[in-house]
């Protein structure tokens, strides 16, 4: 199957490389192009036998699956643009979570799906978004089986995409975040070099992770595991539980802001195409 790539930036990027790693993509078979030529040019160099062109039009000649992975208020004109090109036995996915695949089909006649990635997809890990619109069950099973080589594919519905989200593709950074606080703390606070702190969190959340993985123990079954009553890491826990407070509960009632800021705009851009 042929596989078009409009947007090669970070996701547009991982999205490619993890298909190649996987195997779940030949390079031959990908097509890929790029608002700014340069960045599909660079990926090119380092796949010499990925299609390149100019424009995206090209890719909708040449792609069976065509990821659109450009910023939510590029894809409406960018659709309208490349209908007249788009065949029934094509689909278009979305890898933006604020346009549904509602929407993607009042613009295309072709079937379409939305995708939203993690960036743990580039190990081959984590989970994936999927979303369908009015895909046939073989063009479902393609997209699942794609997905599957490097992720864990989790269908969703629309009311639960930015939690979903929040989750899977941002949580990577929030943590990651906390990861590089909690590293700052132990270098500021005692006689610990930033490498040797670096390194022991580092293999600390990959080991976190096999024993998750392992299914040895639940997330709340392993704090009681570790935290001995009276010991060092209950009141390491006792901090955690007086100041993180309700900083958990803040980020999603931010993050739900920002995207039903995205929703009203992209909203007003399709009533306005209308």
């Amino acid at each position: 199957m042929n596989a078009g790539f409009i947007g090669t930036g970070n996701m547009g990027k991982i999205l490619i490389e993890a298909f190649i790693e996987s195997n779940a993509l030949k390079p031959s078979a990908i097509h890929i192009t790029n608002r700014t030529f340069e960045k599909a040019a660079n990926l090119k160099k380092e796949y010499p036998k990925i299609n390149l062109y100019l424009t995206p039009e090209e890719i909708a000649r040449q792609s069976e699956l065509i990821f659109i992975c450009v910023k939510p208020l590029d894809i409406h004109p960018l659709l309208v643009k490349l209908s007249p090109y788009l065949r029934k036995d094509q689909c278009i996915i979305s890898i933006t979570s604020p346009i549904n695949v509602e929407q993607l089909q009042s613009i295309v006649n072709c079937q379409v799906a939305r995708a939203i990635p993690s960036i743990t997809n580039r190990a081959l890990s984590g989970v994936s978004l999927l979303t369908y619109g009015n895909c046939s069950p073989s063009m479902r099973k393609s997209i699942e089986e794609l997905f599957q080589a490097i992720s864990n594919p989790f269908t969703i519905d629309d009311h639960i995409t930015r939690v979903s989200s929040d989750i899977v593709s941002c949580g990577p950074a929030f943590f990651s975040y906390l990861l590089q606080r909690f590293i700052d703390a132990a270098v500021r606070e005692t006689e610990i070099t930033k490498h040797q702190a670096v390194q022991l969190t580092s293999e600390m959340v990959i080991g976190l992770g096999k024993l998750l993985e392992s299914e040895l123990y639940t997330l709340p079954t392993l704090q009681e595991k570790v935290c001995v009553k009276g010991g060092v890491t209950g009141e390491g826990i006792s901090v955690m539980e007086a100041e993180i407070g309700e900083v958990f509960e803040h980020l999603f009632q931010r993050t739900h802001r920002k995207y039903n800021e995205d929703l009203r705009e992209v909203k007003e851009q399709f009533e306005i195409y209308e």
